[in-house]
């Protein structure tokens, strides 16, 4: 697995086991919410103070996003559509 597959798995895994949406998370790391769409999805490739930020956001040390999934990891699954709770 590649840096930016590995960013974009553990960017989703982390949100969603958090249940912070992208729209929650781009408000505080102060980016627009197509970006995290666009890094989770291997359209984008992050910038280390992008990364910071994003780390900052979740309340995680960088180096969480950088992580090598368990062998046999299931990609982690999005959180259901809508407005989450608390916005």
């Amino acid at each position: 697995m590649d840096g930016r597959s590995r960013i974009a798995w553990n960017l989703r895994r982390v949100r969603a086991a958090k249940g912070i949406s992208q729209e929650s998370l781009a408000l505080e790391a102060e980016v627009d919410r197509g970006t995290i769409s666009e890094i989770e999805s291997l359209k984008f490739n992050p910038s280390i103070d992008l990364l910071d930020r994003l780390a900052a956001a979740l309340a995680v040390d960088v180096a969480e996003l950088l992580l090598l999934p368990s062998p046999g990891s299931e990609r982690p699954k999005p959180l259901s559509a809508g407005r989450k709770p608390g916005r």
